[in-house]
């Protein structure tokens, strides 16, 4: 896709969501990607929350992504759910 950023440390290939309206961003892996197969062969949805560590504690929850800083003000990471992969993702704020 043109455009594509990589991401070393996750081996794999990003484009699309700084300049789609819809937040649409797609992702392409290496072979050795260590993310799940999951994550590689499911779609996935992606919602935006205000503290990650919040939605992560305390809940009985399968994170398949720890969570990780893939670019400067954002911290992700994904779950399962029902068989699906989800995103969740926290935009940093400026102070």
């Amino acid at each position: 896709m043109p455009g594509e950023k990589y991401l070393h440390q996750f081996k794999f290939y990003v484009s699309g969501f700084s300049n789609s309206p819809f937040g649409i961003e797609w992702m392409r892996f290496e072979p050795d990607s260590p993310f799940d197969k999951l994550i590689q062969t499911v779609p996935h949805v992606a919602f935006e929350v205000q503290d990650l560590d919040y939605e992560l504690a305390n809940r009985d929850l399968i994170v398949i992504v720890e969570p990780n800083r893939p670019t400067d003000g954002i911290r992700v990471a994904m779950i399962e759910h029902n068989g699906a992969p989800v995103e969740l993702i926290e935009f940093e704020k400026n102070k």
